[in-house]
């Protein structure tokens, strides 16, 4: 799951990899702005890229 941090609203996207989370995400954060304009990006927070991953031993 992929969440941008730093935007008003939420985006979310998902994918079984790192490579599809982020193309899920950008792609509805493509949605979010088209639909609620760019101010949606107008915010005083950081924006952060941190990647979690699942392991099993």
């Amino acid at each position: 799951m992929a969440y941008p941090a730093g935007i008003k609203g939420v985006v979310v996207g998902e994918g079984d990899t790192y490579e599809e989370a982020l193309r899920d995400v950008q792609s509805a954060l493509k949605f979010h702005l088209e639909s609620f304009g760019p101010g949606a990006l107008d915010t005083d927070e950081p924006v952060l890229d941190a990647f979690v991953a699942e392991a099993t031993v």
